[in-house]
């Protein structure tokens, strides 16, 4: 069997620490019948970033003048070299030694080297585990989850502890509700847990291999969206031309989830809030769009916070007539009608872990 030529491309901006270990696990990988090259993208950092990268051989540095988001440095990234799979790793994730030989092998049976898109199989997706360990945590008021609470989809609450606790799921892959709201699948599930199914409708933008061949069908990610959904925007138009995509159980990273912004930052909940709706607006069905958008005023009227989602809601409506246009592209360009990958949404109120914490 050929060797599989494998392109790793790393997005970083002001965290050469987390990117130095990211590289470090990077370089730790058993890569039998690989040919690896590893790519790390610099978003015009003003620490010493390119200057230390710059000596490392091993490594090709892109560096960019200014910060392009994640969309922009993985763009610049996958533009600079010729792997027949580019695989994406968040810079603040730890890569296990079996992580690219696994995440790639799916493409060996699926003729990743062909473009003739016989295969079909257009991304995997890993199995990322947050860093550390956790316990549950009480309750606490209505939409305050303090800066050291993480809450699942089912409404399930843990805290960081420094001894004892359990290792949590990050993500399995992608999926989107029926109210356009995309996340991570399994997201605060535990890690002892059954594996997830194979079938998922979106890749993790931060632990995934895609296809080159699928990348050219389709496009590369969606810069305007700067940071955030723009995996999930990918993802459907790949389902839109006829691409799947994998989540691959023993492909395993650990990471810092949001190291680089907090989930809590205004950086990072006014482009969630403003993207999410952009992007259903793109892709989804009429009905699902009117969901994410009743929800979304319904906040800006009744919720916490009502100042910073008007504005997110506002910064998505100004954009409506591109969101609009571009929605026509897609539908022109397509080769599979929406309701396909729309009849992989699900329900906004997530089940309970399948081995969930004690109450």
């Amino acid at each position: 069997m050929s060797r599989l030529t494998v392109s790793v491309v790393v997005v970083t901006w002001n965290a050469l620490d987390l990117t130095l270990r990211c590289l470090d696990s990077l370089r730790g990988q058993r890569t039998d019948e690989l040919d690896v090259e590893l790519v790390v993208v610099d978003n015009g950092s003003a620490d010493a970033t390119v200057e230390t990268l710059r000596a490392a051989p091993d490594v090709h540095l892109v560096a960019l003048p200014t910060n392009t988001g994640f969309a922009g440095g993985v763009n610049a990234g996958v533009r600079a070299t010729t792997g027949s799979v580019v695989v994406l790793l968040n810079n603040d994730a730890v890569a296990r030694p079996d992580f690219l030989v696994t995440l790639v092998e799916p493409f060996r049976h699926d003729g990743a080297d062909s473009t003739d898109r016989a295969g079909r199989l257009g991304a995997t997706t890993g199995r990322v585990l947050l860093s550390g360990s956790f316990a549950p945590a009480p309750a606490g008021p209505a939409g305050d989850t303090g800066a050291a609470t993480l809450v699942a989809h089912d409404g399930t609450r843990w805290s960081r502890v420094t001894e004892g606790g359990t290792t949590l799921l990050n993500s399995t892959g992608n999926e989107v509700t029926t109210s356009g709201n995309g996340r991570d699948r399994d997201w605060l599930h535990r890690a002892d847990g059954p594996d997830a199914p194979a079938g998922v409708f979106g890749f993790n933008g931060g632990c995934a291999a895609l296809r080159r061949a699928a990348l050219d069908d389709v496009g590369l990610l969606d810069e305007s969206l700067f940071m955030y959904y723009e995996d999930t925007e990918l993802s459907w138009r790949l389902r839109r031309r006829g691409w799947s995509v994998r989540h691959v159980p023993g492909a395993v990273t650990v990471h810092d989830h949001a190291a680089s912004s907090g989930t809590s930052s205004d950086f990072f909940l006014d482009h969630n809030e403003r993207n999410r709706l952009l992007v259903a607006l793109v892709h989804a069905p009429w009905s699902v769009v009117l969901r994410a958008t009743v929800r979304a005023c319904g906040r800006v009227v009744l919720g916490p916070d009502r100042q910073r989602r008007a504005r997110a809601v506002l910064g998505a409506a100004a954009r409506v007539p591109w969101a609009l246009r571009r929605r026509r592209a897609v539908d022109r360009s397509a080769s599979v009608p929406r309701s396909v990958p729309a009849a992989l949404l699900v329900p906004d109120a997530a089940r309970a872990p399948a081995t969930g914490p004690s109450r």
